[in-house]
Parts: C-alpha cells; sequence; structure tokens
C-alpha cells in the first residue's frame, strides 16, 4: 500500500505587523493633515484655472478636456483637473531640465510683532517674532525688550501687553538668536521688509519670499493687481481661512504659519520663476548676508593702519597736553 501524502497545512495569512517604519509612517500621515488640506486648495485653484498643472520633464502635453457648462459642479468643484490647455491665463512653463526645488528644510517663516517707542510712539520696534518651519512647526517663539521705552503697546494690532515684557528678552539677545534661525534660509512672510527693519538686518534677495507676490503669481500675465494686499485677505480668499480675529490683536504664530500656507499653494510656480530669473541673470546672486555680527569685528576685517588703543592713547595725550 502507498501510504498518502499528509495534506499541507493550511497556511494562515500572516498578520501584518507594524515596524518602527511603518509606525513612523503612519503617525506622520496623521500629522500631514495639513498637508492634505494644502493639497485640497492647490486642486480646488487648478480647477478654478488660477494655477497650472506641472508637467513631468519630457512627458506628453496633457489633452485638452471638454469644456463643462459653465455654473455647474463639473466646472466649478472637479477634484483634480484631467488637464489644462497651454492658453490658460494663468500656465506657466515646467521647470526647465536640471533645476531642482529646494528642500524643505531650507525654509522658514517669519512674523513679527512691533510696538511704538520714540517721539509719540512713531518709531516701530520689535517686541514678539515668531518662526515656523515649512510644515508649520514653531521653530521660535519670543517677547522682545524694545531698546527704546514702550509709549504705545498697539495692542489692537500688536497683541502685546505691559505684562508680556516680564518675560521678554534683550533685543540684542534675541536679534542674534533670530538671525542664526534664518542663515542660510529661504525666508517666507507677508511685507517682509517691516520685519527685517524690525530686526535691523537685510537678508539676501534671492532668499526671500514675500507673499505680498503670490496675487501676482496667480492672475494672468499683464494683468495689474492691487500693490497691497493684507495677509487677511489673502488666508481668507485662497486658503478659506480667517484669520487675525477678535480685539486681542495679532498673533505672530499664526500670522507667520498663514504665509507658509500661502507660499505652499504657489510654491512650484514660484520657485521656477526664481530658477529662470537666476539662468537669465546669474550675477544678480547675492552673498548670504546673515553671517553673525560679531565676526567682523575681528582683526582681518580692519585695515592694518587702524589701531584703536595707540589712537586713543594718543587723543588723550593731547587733550592732557591742550
Amino acid at each position: 500500500m502507498v501510504p498518502r501524502e499528509a495534506p499541507a497545512p493550511a497556511q494562515c495569512r500572516p498578520v501584518p505587523s507594524l515596524s518602527a517604519k511603518d509606525g513612523q509612517q503612519r503617525s506622520h500621515k496623521r500629522s500631514s493633515r495639513q498637508h492634505q488640506r494644502f493639497m485640497a486648495r492647490k486642486a480646488l485653484l487648478q480647477a478654478q484655472g488660477l494655477l497650472s498643472v506641472p508637467l513631468e520633464p519630457g512627458s506628453p502635453p496633457p489633452p485638452v478636456p471638454s469644456e463643462a457648462p459653465p455654473g455647474t459642479e463639473a466646472s466649478c468643484r472637479a477634484p483634480y483637473p484631467q488637464g489644462e490647455s497651454s492658453s490658460t491665463p494663468c500656465s506657466i512653463k515646467p521647470a526647465p531640465r536640471g533645476v531642482s526645488m529646494p528642500s524643505p528644510c531650507k525654509f522658514v517663516a517669519i512674523d513679527c510683532e512691533m510696538v511704538g517707542t520714540g517721539p509719540r510712539g512713531r518709531v516701530s520696534e520689535l517686541a514678539r517674532c515668531s518662526v515656523v518651519s515649512y510644515h508649520g512647526d514653531v521653530l521660535y517663539d519670543k517677547y522682545i525688550r524694545p531698546e527704546m521705552p514702550i509709549v504705545d503697546y498697539r495692542t489692537r494690532w500688536s497683541g502685546i501687553t505691559r505684562k508680556h515684557m516680564r518675560k521678554a528678552i534683550p533685543f540684542q539677545v534675541a536679534q542674534k538668536e533670530i538671525l542664526k534661525l534664518l542663515k542660510g534660509k529661504v525666508v517666507v512672510g507677508h511685507a517682509l521688509h517691516n520685519d527685517f527693519q524690525a530686526l535691523k538686518y537685510v537678508h539676501p534677495r534671492s532668499q526671500i519670499r514675500d507673499t505680498t507676490c503670490v496675487p501676482s503669481l496667480l492672475s494672468p500675465p499683464g494683468f495689474h493687481t492691487r500693490t497691497r494686499v493684507s495677509l487677511k485677505d489673502l488666508a481668507l480668499q485662497l486658503l478659506h481661512k480667517k484669520i487675525q480675529v477678535g480685539q486681542r490683536g495679532h498673533c505672530s504664530v499664526e500670522d507667520a504659519a498663514t504665509a507658509m500656507e500661502l507660499y505652499r499653494l504657489v510654491e512650484v510656480q514660484w520657485e521656477q520663476r526664481e530658477a529662470s530669473s537666476l539662468q537669465a541673470c546669474p550675477e544678480d546672486r547675492e552673498p548670504d548676508s546673515s553671517t553673525d555680527l560679531e565676526q567682523y569685528m575681528e582683526d582681518q576685517y580692519w585695515p592694518d593702519d587702524v589701531d584703536l588703543g595707540s589712537t586713543g592713547g594718543e587723543g588723550q595725550a593731547k587733550d592732557k597736553g591742550e
């Protein structure tokens, strides 16, 4: 008798085990709901024809979709456009080959709140500064004591009160800390010239992304837009988000995070434009001026014929002789 072969044991489906990497990915997905909102808003703008869909290098042009009747849901609420024709008013050429997008870790957003000092409080000085990352994480948020006595707290706009100054740090300390964060970074913000003026700092122009330029990126070429659009209006129109609400003043963390959200909506178009301008005029690239201020006190930056010790001694001698 030939013995029968024993039936193969039933194979149980292995239970997927969560590795450390899978856990990090799921945690990242949970924390990236904000990114999903960005993508949904970007898709909405693309569906409305305000943003063009970036093409992959070497890929054929997308087919032109059939136009839906105006006012229908297909024309207004398409989840993602199947393609856009080259005649779209805001269509932007795809990035040339060899142009790489900057890493997200190279981006920070900043917002500053100022108070009034000097005669009648007309001089604006830094009283709070917030810096957030590309993903909206808070990197810096401190209250800062101005160099001159505060005359007007401007609480309605700044949100600064007298009690905030109890835990404020001196301006010189804050300036060093903030400039270290900005060094070598692409800085995003709204009306950044006001923030840099309060910081007494000049950042390389090629590393500035001022969100006051967002309307010009979304508008058709040659279309005249308002010279200034407030961050509050941009957030409401493009992000469907209300900020700066209430009587407690602005929150610099909220404003900085909102500026970063606006930048991310038009990131591809903006970086393509910056890359094209740098390729056309490479001499316009500016050196990074965010080096620590102390290094300029070193001997290499002073002429050889300048000797403060001897000069001061001679001056004192002359004064005594007279």
